[in-house]
């Protein structure tokens, strides 16, 4: 939290205000958490909120909250269970977060207890498994109750729950006092994890919406959700385990220090880490002597996370000796003689099991690594995307290194990253842990899906060869057909309800889909009959899921009748739809939402927008202008003023500054245009006087110099529709009866409070969806943007809202509620 004011800088008032927001924003937090099972920001995140109200709290003890998350363990118990209290609070930990936090975490307990510094301190370490907390209370050996951890001091009944658990034993083995109260974690693992998913999703049956909300986001919330239900009988179902690493009350304890303990509840039925589990080498809980010996071990473990097979967010270190532990007793909501080493929330280490080539809608074809499943910043991350072949071989196509690839190989350990919302992606390979017999992987030549020549083109901007490969077959390549078909009934193109990615993939298969009109031309009977065969595949596949010998029942008719009606009557409705959706969902290469609003701009319609794109086609310049123009780091002003220099001063040019200073050429364009045209220079002039002669006519300049349509993607519309196949596929569209509005070609009103601002949404909106509060900003003038710095004028701020609203505060940008936001507008 660097970019909050300094402490030392801050007044009482300042500091209060402060403690209040972290206080309200951090139980909410709690609540999502604790309660919902929901969590909306990373463990990063939420440690970096407790750190600065704990530093706050430092600086001005008397402001201390009688609410403060310092004070506070969880959250309240939900009110549909029955609450017990707890005879011995369930504490947290606090945290350490670098090797240096360890080293002062040892010698606050050495201070304490009095111990020299060669005196002998024994500590245990072992995982921190990311899971629900659960206290099981035994009495004369008999589970009596089991109870979440609620806020510490009250949690929730959910003894019918843990029973079902094949972990958690109704009676102790060999071991039997009055009373003993033993802690752990409930979880699942990564296998079992997918699989609920897997299953859920067969459940939800027809729709994206069913199939989002009935899926858990990652392992930890799968177990919480299924540990918390009002049936047992679905607990049941959920595959959850339980490991035991600690203990409540007890009449009666089988050890003298924490290792003892631990490796005794083994005894007694229960899993722990004192043993290998799922047959992973050596046990991972330790009894070490030095904090050497402790980071070591923290290593070692963070190496081995991905193969654990479940997730655990750190090493908890724990004073071994009981005696030693009721001396350093407690301070606040955490005991003195224990403290949990987290990992990083967002970097993780795994192993590439496997490269597979995608074939995308404009026929990249793009490499996947297929990953040993590791969670990163809370998500399950088995797929990681490696961009394209020289970011796979490390090298470009003339085998010279290049920055930022990778040399990822089958059987390599790599390190993933996932900060905030960004993708997952490789930022390392650990080289000393490649397997001897890894090779290069050998990225193919023919598209995998039609065996069509696949080839790498010009880059324009860079005049090199491409670092994408592209399969040469276009639409008449299934892969790129079926992509097409998925990107034109996306959220942001056609949007039509009931139509997503799964269906659309079965319709294709079916062969009722091939182009976008054919959406258009659906009809009942055909689509009973693919509806029907789809819901027998679900049914089949839960039903051997769930174990069952009886073949599943038939959906009934007019369950089939009603969702065909409703899949039809949200087809009839896009049959309408604004100019820029309908460009965007062609997905045409290099066209985004944004070049696709730009065009809207330029044309009223369809009919206008192809005799735009036919007029610059005809005005297309010669191939060295548009390379040249469209080379990185030679913008537009530069490129001006190229195409206006004397000829007479190219007579005599070479690259001294001296020379070329009439050109005011920058020294990185200088690195570009040498790259290109070669070290001479006489290249340079040849292609400089080529473009001039070669420039191009008005109706190409007038979407090039549009800088959200650009050079590149011009000449990607020019291709595009001059291919016969997509200019049919566009016909086809408006033979269907599908038209377009342009709404978005209008100036914004005069009196718009946005107009030229550039607003930022984050958080959740609770009154308007994303798109919708996008789409409206834009009417009114202001340019939307997915990231906050010193240019973004305002930030839209809903609750959990995470990094965006810390970049505001370190900016300096306005924030304000949603609510503020539409009362801004004029909304309200």
């Amino acid at each position: 939290m660097s970019d909050r004011p300094a402490l030392d800088a801050m007044t009482p008032d300042e500091a209060a205000a402060e403690l209040e927001r972290l206080a309200l924003e951090m139980a909410e937090h709690d609540r999502r958490y604790y309660e919902d099972d929901a969590p909306t920001v990373t463990d990063a995140e939420y440690d970096a909120l407790r750190k600065r109200n704990a530093a706050l709290e430092a600086r001005f003890p008397d402001l201390v909250r009688s609410d403060s998350p310092s004070r506070k363990v969880g959250a309240a118990p939900s009110a549909k269970f029955a609450k017990i209290r707890h005879a011995v609070p369930m504490l947290s930990l606090d945290n350490a977060f670098s090797d240096e936090d360890v080293a002062d975490f040892a010698r606050r307990v050495r201070r304490f207890l009095g111990l020299g510094d060669d005196a002998r301190l024994a500590i245990t370490a072992e995982p921190k498994i990311d899971g629900l907390s659960l206290s099981l209370r035994y009495e004369k050996g008999r589970l009596v109750s089991a109870a979440t951890r609620g806020d510490g001091q009250v949690g929730e009944d959910v003894t019918a729950n843990a029973r079902t658990l094949d972990d958690i034993p109704d009676r102790l083995k060999g071991f039997a006092p009055d009373v003993f109260e033993v802690r752990g974690e409930v979880y699942m693992t990564h296998a079992d994890f997918a699989a609920l998913n897997a299953r859920l999703v067969a459940e939800a049956g027809e729709g994206e919406g069913a199939k989002a909300a009935r899926q858990f986001a990652n392992p930890r919330n799968a177990a919480a959700g299924s540990l918390r239900q009002k049936d047992p009988k679905v607990t049941k179902s959920r595959p959850l385990r339980f490991f035991a690493y600690a203990w409540g009350e007890t009449s009666e304890l089988p050890g003298e220090t924490q290792s003892a303990v631990v490796a005794a509840l083994q005894d007694m039925g229960f899993q722990t880490n004192t043993v290998p589990q799922f047959g992973q080498g050596e046990p991972l809980m330790r009894r070490l002597d030095t904090v050497d010996g402790l980071i070591e071990h923290y290593r070692r473990i963070e190496t081995a996370r991905a193969r654990l097979g479940y997730d655990i967010d750190g090493v908890v270190y724990k004073v071994d000796d009981l005696d030693q532990q009721r001396e350093l007793g407690f301070v606040s909501r955490a005991p003195r003689w224990a403290i949990a080493h987290k990992f990083s929330a967002e970097q993780a280490t795994t192993t590439v099991e496997e490269i597979v080539i995608n074939v995308g809608r404009t026929g990249k074809l793009a490499p996947l690594a297929k990953l040993t499943p590791v969670t990163v910043g809370g998500v399950v991350v088995s797929n990681v995307t490696l961009h394209n072949e020289d970011y796979v071989a490390g090298r470009d196509a003339d085998g010279q290194p290049i920055r930022g690839g990778r040399d990822v190989r089958i059987g390599d350990t790599v390190v993933i990253q996932r900060a905030g919302d960004v993708i997952p992606q490789v930022v390392d390979v650990v080289i000393e842990k490649r397997p001897a017999d890894a090779q290069p992987f050998r990225y193919p030549d023919h598209c995998p899906v039609c065996g069509s020549k696949a080839e790498r083109e010009i880059n324009p901007r860079t005049g090199r060869l491409d670092s994408v490969r592209r399969c040469t077959a276009a639409m008449t390549c299934p892969a790129q057909a079926k992509e097409g078909l998925k990107h034109f009934v996306s959220r942001n193109a056609f949007d039509i309800e009931g139509l997503g990615e799964t269906f659309v993939e079965e319709l294709f298969d079916a062969g009722l889909l091939r182009q976008p009109a054919d959406i258009f031309r659906l009809e009942f009977e055909p689509l009973r009959e693919a509806i029907e065969a789809r819901r027998r595949a679900l049914s089949e596949a839960r039903r051997q899921a769930e174990g069952k010998a009886e073949p599943a029942k038939p959906a009934k008719k007019a369950e089939t009748s009603k969702a065909i009606d409703n899949l039809l009557a949200a087809i009839d409705a896009r049959k309408t739809v604004s100019l820029d959706r309908f460009i965007f969902a062609l997905g045409i290469p290099e066209i985004g939402e944004s070049s696709a609003k730009a065009l809207a701009r330029h044309f009223d319609d369809v009919p206008t927008l192809v005799a735009g794109i036919d007029a610059a086609r005809d005005g297309q310049p010669g191939e060295d202008w548009a390379e040249l123009s469209a080379l990185r780091t030679i913008g537009g002003t530069t490129f001006e003023r190229l195409m206006a220099v004397d000829d007479a001063k190219l007579a005599d040019f070479d690259w001294k500054p001296l020379r070329d200073a009439d050109l005011s050429l920058k020294a990185n364009q200088r690195v570009v245009l040498r790259e290109r045209y070669g070290e001479e220079g006489d290249g340079f002039v040849e292609a400089l006087r080529r473009a001039k002669a070669g420039g191009p006519g008005e109706a190409f300049l007038r979407l090039t110099r549009d800088s959200d349509i650009g050079t590149v993607a011009t000449l990607s519309l020019i291709h595009f529709f001059a291919e016969l196949h997509n200019r049919e596929a566009v016909g086809a569209l408006l033979k269907a009866s599908v038209s377009t509005t342009n709404e978005r070609a209008a100036s914004p009103p005069a009196s718009s409070p946005v107009n030229g601002k550039t607003v930022v949404f984050t958080g959740t909106l609770e009154k308007m969806t994303r798109s919708e509060a996008k789409d409206r900003a834009e009417a009114l003038g202001a340019k939307v943007s997915g990231s906050v710095s010193k240019k973004t004028d305002l930030v839209v701020a809903g609750p959990g809202a995470g990094s965006k609203l810390t970049d505001a505060q370190k900016h300096g940008v306005k924030v304000i509620s949603e609510d503020d936001w539409l009362a801004l507008i004029g909304e309200a």
